[in-house]
């Protein structure tokens, strides 16, 4: 685990590096959040970011999660980022204050259930593949406008805007179509149910540019921020 100096040194840089971007393309820097991705990182990693100033942190899996949040003697906002199985749906909804990778109907259900039990509206990002990527999780770009339409008919789900993981392109090409595909959905969705859809989640540190170019408002960043992971 890096020090505390150093962490702040690699969120300086990280902070200028998307000023920079959100300049270059004619956007206010403050438009953009960063989400520090905590995942295979001890809970001094999330204390780290939280005296540093972000309001939340990212985590990819339920169970390591659950362990530090039940250790944290301190006030975070805690979003899942990783995939989740709909037997961990429960869990999840007690846990996560925001859940960005809810991709199907099934997941929607079983999150309301859960949340409904617990007398909370649960704030949900759709999760998109649309960098078309067989390797990643996400509803198909074409699924998009009946998974809102179902997620909107459920009273215990908030759902807040999109997110997407690009395909893995040393050009950076398929992350910039992937990226301008997440925007161009979220605007039509906006349009064919009059409903705000604010939250972009997409890019990392390797493409955060054209995230940024292409209108991302969340950027989620570990090894950039925290070091190598442990495992």
């Amino acid at each position: 685990m890096i020090s505390y100096p150093e962490f702040s040194d690699n969120c300086a840089r990280l902070e200028e590096r998307v000023a920079a971007a959100a300049r270059s393309c004619g956007r206010s820097p403050s438009e953009i959040k960063i989400l520090p991705v905590t995942k295979f990182h001890p809970l001094e990693a999330v204390e780290f970011a939280r005296r540093c100033g972000f309001e939340s942190v990212g985590e990819n899996r339920v169970q390591e999660a659950a362990d530090k949040i039940g250790r944290a003697d301190f006030k975070i906002s805690w979003e899942l980022i990783g995939h989740l199985q709909s037997n961990k749906a429960g869990l999840a909804v007690k846990l996560f204050d925001r859940i960005q990778s809810v991709d199907s109907k099934r997941l929607l259900e079983k999150i309301d259930f859960h949340a409904r039990g617990l007398g909370k509206v649960q704030r949900v990002l759709l999760q998109i593949n649309a960098g078309n990527d067989p390797a990643k999780f996400g509803a198909d770009l074409s699924d998009g406008p009946e998974l809102l339409e179902f997620a909107l008919g459920l009273p215990n789900v908030s759902v807040e805007g999109l997110m997407a993981i690009a395909p893995i392109d040393s050009t950076l090409r398929a992350a910039e179509e992937c990226f301008l595909s997440l925007r161009n959905l979220r605007d039509a969705l906006q349009r064919e149910f009059s409903r705000p859809l604010p939250e972009l989640s997409m890019g990392m540190s390797g493409d955060l540019e054209p995230a940024v170019a292409a209108g991302s408002t969340m950027i989620r960043v570990g090894t950039f921020l925290f070091g190598d992971r442990e495992r």
